[in-house]
């Protein structure tokens, strides 16, 4: 399917989504008003329609990777400064790259292995719909890049150690409940005390491995750029939790300069101080 018919059905998803099925809308619209309580009702409505065409697109570009030549990867979801990874890699024996489900974070286990010489490794979370989540493993590994289910994050850093492996880690989902709840650094974030994953900051200081933050932005519709940008290359002489508040300041950043790119349908905030 060409891109044009593509991004067709794409507006016509979005639609449905918003005005017919209203996927998560009640999620959606208590996120943007709670975390952006300076803009009126018209301009969350246009975050949210945003939001809705970034939704449909990612998806139905996820489904396009199928089929994309690698030239069009390299095309559509450009790096721009890749040799910062090469740069690190002559130092270290590993990268931490953290990113964000923000644009389209679904070709970036395609587009690193093509544009950067280093190996690659995505950590992600199993979908509970076995079907699709085949469907997306096939897509995402497509160009090399290895997957690892979160469950197996210890023994995956274990077995790569010292290699010169870049491991992708998208980092702002909602912790778990358990240990993984209990380890978590809180922080404010958009107006609300928030949990974050402690796991990047974990692994970068027990392996001594920089962190990179990875910038995906639309330039416009199926066309994106990458940047890459370091957060700490000296991890183990930041205080604890400094790294986990670098990550979120940047995302922070990003987000409020263009929320609708941002995955708002996610419960973000069910995960409060008190549990």
């Amino acid at each position: 399917m060409p891109f044009r018919v593509l991004y067709c059905f794409s507006d016509f998803a979005a639609f449905i989504m918003h005005r017919v099925v209203k996927y998560r809308r009640k999620v959606i619209y208590d996120n943007l008003v709670k975390s952006f309580p300076e803009k009126s009702n018209r301009e969350i409505e246009q975050i949210a329609k945003g939001f809705y065409k970034n939704l449909t697109d990612n998806l139905l570009e996820s489904f396009k990777a199928f089929t994309m030549k690698q030239s069009s990867i390299i095309k559509r979801h450009k790096i721009i400064n890749p040799e910062l990874l090469e740069n690190l890699l002559e130092k270290h024996q590993g990268v931490i790259g953290v990113t964000a489900h923000y644009a389209n974070w679904e070709w970036g286990s395609l587009s690193g292995s093509l544009q950067c010489n280093n190996h690659f490794v995505a950590l992600f979370k199993p979908l509970r719909n076995k079907y699709i989540n085949n469907i997306l493993l096939r897509s995402r590994a497509k160009c090399n890049t290895e997957l690892v289910s979160i469950k197996e994050t210890s023994d995956m850093f274990k077995k790569y150690e010292n290699k010169n492996y870049v491991f992708l880690m998208a980092a702002d989902q909602s912790p778990g409940g358990g240990r993984l709840l209990e380890n978590a650094y809180w922080f404010d974030f958009f107006n609300r005390p928030t949990a974050f994953l402690y796991g990047p900051e974990k692994y970068a200081k027990r392996y001594n491995y920089p962190v990179v933050y990875i910038d995906i932005q639309r330039v416009k519709r199926g066309y994106y750029e990458v940047e890459l940008s370091i957060l700490t290359d000296k991890p183990n002489e930041l205080p604890d939790s400094r790294i986990t508040e670098l990550y979120k300041n940047k995302l922070v950043e990003i987000i409020s300069t263009k929320p609708n790119d941002w995955l708002w349908s996610h419960k973000r905030w069910k995960r409060s101080p008190k549990q």
